[in-house]
C-alpha cells in the first residue's frame, strides 16, 4: 500500500522527548476516505480503511521503538475506537478507561508533536491545487479531532469548523455548508456576540444558495434571529451586513423564493475572513457510539503481515 506517511519524513512523527504513549488519530469520512494525522492516505482502491490505520500507525510504532496510541473517529461505523498498536504490529482496542488520561498537558503535547496549524497549511494547499475533496475531508478530520479533544466551542474547532463550511461551499454543497456555517455563527452568538456578525454572514452566503423551501424557512428564521439580535445590541457596523440582514428578511417574507446571484455579496462574506440552538442541525455532530474492547477491525496479533486482521 502506498499513502503519504513516510518514516523518513521527521515531520509526520512525534518528538523523540514527547511524553510516552502520544496519542495519534485517524478519520474514516463516510464515503471510505482515511486520515491519519492530517494525512489523506492513498488507498490504492483495494484496502479497507481499519487496515490502512494500522500500517500507518504500526510504522510509528516502529520507528518509534515503542507502544504507540491512536484514536479513531471512524464515521462509517459512527463510532470511536481508541487503539494501543506496538512496535510488532499486534494491536488491540482499549476501553475509554484505559486511554491516555485527559487534561491541558496531554492535548499540548499532542498538539506541539502534531501542529493544527500545520494541518490547516496542508488543506490550503490541496484547496489551492483545486484538490477539493481532499482538502474537505482533511478539514473534517481536523474539526472533529479538536472537537472530539478539546470541545465545540474551542476557538480551534470554531475555526476548523468554518473552513470546513467554505470548502463544502466552494464544492457546490450548499446545504452542508449552511449547516456547518450556522453551527459557527450559533456558537459564537451564545459566547461572543460582539465577533458574531462575520460568522452569521457566512452563513447567511450559504443559505441565500439554498433551493429547498423548508430548509430556506428553517434555516432562515435561524438566521433573521440572529441578525436581529445582532441589530439590537448595535453590533451591525458593515453596510454589507445590513444588506444581508435585509435580504434574509425579504426572502422569508417572499415565501423562501432564492434571491438572484450577485444581489448580495454572498462570496465575498464566506471569505472575508442567537440565542440557544433550536436542535442539533449539524450530521457531523451526532454522537457518536464508544468502541468495545477486542472489537475485530482493529485488533492484530503479533507476526501477523500488514493487511491481516486477527
Amino acid at each position: 500500500m502506498t499513502h503519504s506517511l513516510t518514516p523518513r519524513d521527521k515531520g509526520n512523527l512525534p518528538a523523540l522527548g514527547a511524553p510516552p504513549l502520544i496519542r495519534l488519530d485517524a478519520y474514516v469520512a463516510e464515503d471510505g476516505s482515511t486520515v491519519v494525522n492530517g494525512h489523506l492516505l492513498d488507498m490504492g482502491g483495494t484496502r479497507p480503511p481499519n487496515e490502512a490505520i494500522l500500517d500507518a500507525v504500526a510504522m510509528f510504532a516502529r520507528t518509534l521503538g515503542a507502544p504507540v496510541a491512536a484514536t479513531v473517529i471512524d464515521r462509517t461505523a459512527q463510532q470511536v475506537a481508541r487503539l494501543r498498536v506496538h512496535p510488532d504490529g499486534s494491536s488491540r482496542t482499549i476501553g475509554e478507561e484505559e486511554d491516555l488520561p485527559p487534561g491541558r498537558e496531554r492535548t499540548a503535547a499532542e498538539e506541539e508533536a502534531f501542529p493544527p496549524l500545520a494541518r490547516v497549511e496542508r488543506i490550503i494547499q490541496h484547496a489551492q491545487r483545486e484538490e477539493l475533496h481532499a482538502a474537505f475531508v482533511l478539514a473534517s478530520a481536523l474539526r472533529e479531532h479538536l472537537t472530539l479533544r478539546r470541545g465545540a466551542e474551542d476557538e480551534l474547532s470554531l475555526e476548523a469548523r468554518a473552513i470546513e463550511a467554505y470548502l463544502a461551499y466552494l464544492r457546490g454543497d450548499y446545504m452542508l455548508s449552511t449547516v456547518l456555517a450556522l453551527t459557527v455563527a450559533r456558537i459564537r452568538c451564545r459566547t461572543d456576540l460582539n465577533r458574531a456578525a462575520p460568522d452569521v454572514a457566512r452563513a447567511t452566503a450559504a443559505w441565500q444558495r439554498l433551493w429547498d423551501e423548508g430548509q430556506v424557512a428553517t434555516r432562515g428564521q435561524e438566521l433573521l434571529r440572529m441578525w436581529e439580535r445582532l441589530s439590537a445590541a448595535g453590533l451591525l457596523q458593515e453596510p454589507s451586513h445590513h444588506a444581508m440582514a435585509q435580504a434574509v428578511r425579504s426572502r422569508l417574507a417572499q415565501g423562501g423564493r432564492s434571491v438572484p446571484q450577485g444581489s448580495v455579496p454572498a462570496a465575498a462574506a464566506l471569505t472575508g475572513g442567537p440565542g440557544p440552538a433550536q436542535a442539533p442541525v449539524a450530521p457531523e455532530d451526532k454522537p457518536l457510539k464508544p468502541t468495545r474492547r477486542g472489537l475485530r477491525r482493529f485488533t492484530r496479533r503479533a507476526g501477523r503481515s500488514p493487511g491481516q486482521s486477527s
